[in-house]
């Protein structure tokens, strides 16, 4: 077994995997697991550029998941940049800020390439030869990728649950035309995923990342955030429907009083929620399998 650490750094979140890895079978054995909002692409969508700020925020979390790695022994780390910093003019300050808490430099990858390794993390431990539509809604982007055992179409859009809400929600809850237009760009966003992968074609479909998870506890009616619960729990389109009524009528603050939704995603959940179901409806699922296990996981691997 290696000990690797993989990070994750999206748009909305930050996020570290400790984990043993054997390289030959692909076995993952989890040490530690954390996540942390940062709010890394504030503003990316209208200025171009990552505020100070939320710069800030970034690297507090990285030296907080130094100090982690160093005490577990880590031997080796790779840091994955996704959406906000494939977007913004000043990324080389986020380069150079993560090289110097880490050693490492992040690696700002492709859609296509976080498609794969979101694949390779959620579909790992499903057994069976049906064909999966994996579909990681993040926070600047979402990525579509299809396969059976391995990748065999993927393709990476920009609509995410911070993008969205930035974009279009001036209102508390946000107004019927604000919640149409943020549909308005997935349905546009699904159109030109289409192109690329079938999406209406796969046996399965299998949802990731935290307004997915966010969506299914509640759905679950969970007293608390519970990981193992929610983790290959199977979640209707019915459901689904259920919760966005719910979140589209509900004020900042009793969204912030639902238990299982983080303080992080208060403000975005519903953005979130709205391209979930516009997933489901459009591949015509009846049901989405939530998987804990995404690209952080795929990274792991990667690193193994």
């Amino acid at each position: 077994m290696t000990r690797v650490a993989g990070i994750d750094c999206g748009t909305n979140s930050i996020r570290l995997l400790v984990a043993d890895v054997h390289p030959e079978t692909g076995e993952l054995v989890e040490l530690d697991r954390r996540m942390t909002i940062v709010r890394l692409g504030q503003g990316v969508d209208r200025t171009g550029r990552l505020a100070p700020e939320a710069l800030e925020r970034t690297f507090a979390a990285c030296r907080e998941y130094a100090a982690v790695i160093e005490e577990l022994g880590a031997e080796r780390i790779r840091f994955v940049a996704t959406s906000a910093s494939r977007d913004a003019e000043n990324r080389q300050d986020f380069v150079d800020g993560v090289v110097a808490i880490l050693g490492v430099e992040p690696e700002v990858i492709t859609g296509d390439q976080e498609a794969a390794f979101s694949f390779a993390g959620a579909t790992g431990e499903l057994a069976g030869t049906e064909t999966y539509l994996v579909v990681d809604i993040g926070g600047g982007s979402t990525e579509f990728v299809t396969g059976s055992r391995r990748v065999e179409a993927a393709r990476s859009v920009d609509i995410g649950c911070v993008r969205l809400t930035e974009r279009h929600v001036r209102h508390d809850p946000p107004t019927a035309e604000e919640a149409e237009a943020i549909r308005a760009d997935v349905r546009a966003a699904l159109d030109l995923a289409a192109e690329t992968v079938p999406i209406t074609g796969a046996d399965t479909l299998v949802g990731l990342a935290g307004s997915v998870t966010t969506v299914a506890a509640i759905a679950l009616g969970l007293p608390e955030y519970d990981s193992a619960k929610v983790h290959h729990s199977r979640v209707s389109r019915a459901q689904v429907d259920e919760v966005v009524a719910r979140l589209l009528a509900s004020t900042h603050d009793e969204r912030a009083a639902i238990p299982v939704v983080h303080p992080g995603r208060v403000d975005v959940i519903v953005a979130g929620a709205l391209v979930l179901q516009e997933i489901v409806e459009r591949v015509g699922a009846s049901e989405v399998v939530v998987s804990e296990h995404d690209i952080l996981d795929g990274i792991a691997l990667s690193v193994a």
